[in-house]
């Protein structure tokens, strides 16, 4: 690859605010790292509701990495993190998953969570690392029939949890 085609280096990848002008790229990472997860309408109603946050990390190709949540009171429910499949294991899921949970502090979320498959070994991988511990579990919750781990991360522990991760 090219350097004029290669993605940010994760230190100078930052996230931004994803909104309706995205559509068409977070439906397009959606397919390639999701298998489309969810609908176009889903990802219109995503990036235009004002208690949905969605960021995503931005090179010259296009959108690299994105995790999206929804403020509810005082909880973030993170409903997709990905990445371009070609791009992973390069640290871009926790940069923009972390900046997600960043802003969600920012908004006055207390907590985060989200939904795993007990057989995406990279994602928990992620979460783990990220601070979130499993705290239930939805049997046969996806499409495959696959579990689904319920994890919860404290907000208030995630800098600590940040500074673990680099050391």
């Amino acid at each position: 690859m090219s350097s004029e085609t290669e993605p940010p280096a994760l230190s100078q990848a930052t996230a931004q605010r994803l909104g309706p002008e995205h559509l068409s790229a977070c439906v397009a990472l959606d397919r390639a790292a999701l298998s489309g997860l969810w609908t176009p309408a889903q990802w219109q109603d995503e990036l235009s509701h004002p208690e949905r946050l969605c960021l995503g990390l931005l090179s010259e190709q296009g959108l690299i990495a994105l995790a999206s949540g929804w403020l509810v009171l005082d909880e973030l429910q993170i409903g997709a993190v990905a990445v371009m499949p070609e791009q992973r294991g390069r640290g871009y899921g926790r940069a923009v998953l972390q900046a997600l949970l960043r802003e969600a502090l920012q908004h006055g979320a207390l907590n985060a969570t989200l939904e795993v498959s007990d057989s995406n070994t990279a994602a928990k991988a992620l979460y783990q690392r990220c601070g979130f511990v499993t705290a239930g579990i939805r049997r046969g919750y996806y499409r495959n029939g696959d579990d689904a781990l319920i994890q919860w991360l404290r907000l208030g522990d995630m800098e600590e949890v940040r500074i673990a991760a680099h050391s």
